[in-house]
């Protein structure tokens, strides 16, 4: 039975991370004694949706092999949940627009990263954090003083439920469906994944890989687009350091969901079981009163942890 559970997880990789929310979800509730479990569960699923999102374009930046990370993220949420905002002023008629001017930003962040990457020669690591620099220095002259809230409709949009059920996390839901049919059944999808596993002999097979990589760079800045436009509706407005947390949550939950370190495997599915793992560690060391210091450490060294042991899996070549 042992056996056979092993071999199930090194197979299914993201239910790992489905299994470890679910032991925290009841270690919280038996703590609590079982009150708010569906205020918990409710906020979970929300705040995971946002995770998710984040995490699927760094997913496809990942799979792309070794050194492929964007860290442009966070700087990409603040400046694209402002404009979102901006755009929208508040009335219910400018929602798309504001979308559009949202994940627009965003893939023009993507453009830009990708610009340093290819024609400077710098490594995206050292592209992408430089570049959210100059981002993050956008955000700040363009939101210092901004106190625009979200139109009604959109504010309802990211707080409301249905059933009991996040809107916006029925919405990312969705959105996952399409991204796993984009990465197993496109050409797109492929290229990215053959690129993971053999950079040269997927050149060799005819594959456009300069295309490939910024068409997931720039994929990768318009979800983050998209995250900063939903926080900034779920928070009643854009705030300058509303992308922070998802700096090393974003690279986390595609880790932890099953995706290779190494490159050329990926999984949407286990997206979803990593975010909720990541916001209900949090809601237990809260439950159980941990200090704001002592939580932070506990919080880094389980996500290290469980980074670490994620990303040890190796994928052929």
């Amino acid at each position: 039975m042992r056996t056979r559970l092993a071999a199930f997880a090194r197979r299914s990789p993201w239910a790992l991370s489905f299994a470890g929310a679910g032991l925290i979800y009841l270690a919280t509730l038996a703590f609590t004694g079982g009150v708010g479990a569906g205020q918990v569960a409710a906020t979970a699923a929300t705040f995971a949706a946002f995770y998710v999102i984040a995490g699927i374009g760094q997913m496809f930046v990942i799979t792309m092999g070794p050194g492929n990370v964007d860290l442009s993220i966070p700087a990409t949420i603040a400046l694209s949940g402002a404009v979102a905002m901006k755009v929208m002023a508040g009335a219910d008629g400018l929602i798309l627009p504001g979308l559009v001017a949202a994940v627009g930003v965003g893939g023009l962040v993507g453009l830009f990263n990708y610009a340093l990457i290819r024609l400077l020669s710098i490594p995206p690591i050292i592209a992408t954090l430089s570049g959210s620099f100059l981002v993050q220095s956008t955000a700040i002259a363009y939101g210092r003083g901004l106190n625009v809230k979200p139109p009604e409709a959109f504010s309802a949009f990211a707080t409301g439920r249905f059933l009991g059920v996040p809107l916006v996390a029925i919405a990312t839901v969705v959105l996952c469906g399409i991204m796993a049919v984009v990465l197993h059944r496109t050409m797109f999808g492929r290229s990215v994944t053959a690129i993971g596993q053999n950079m040269r002999a997927a050149r060799l097979a005819g594959i456009r890989v300069d295309l490939i990589r910024l068409r997931t760079y720039v994929l990768s800045a318009a979800l983050a687009g998209l995250t900063g436009a939903l926080l900034a509706g779920f928070s009643g407005g854009a705030s300058l350091n509303m992308g922070e947390e998802y700096l090393l949550a974003s690279i986390a939950v595609v880790v932890i969901g099953g995706t290779a370190v190494t490159g050329g495997f990926s999984n949407v599915t286990g997206l979803w079981g990593a975010a909720l793992f990541l916001y209900l560690m949090v809601t237990m060391l809260n439950t159980f009163g941990v200090g704001s210091g002592p939580r932070l450490m506990l919080t880094g060294i389980i996500i290290i942890a469980a980074i670490t042991l994620a990303g040890s899996r190796k994928t052929g070549r």
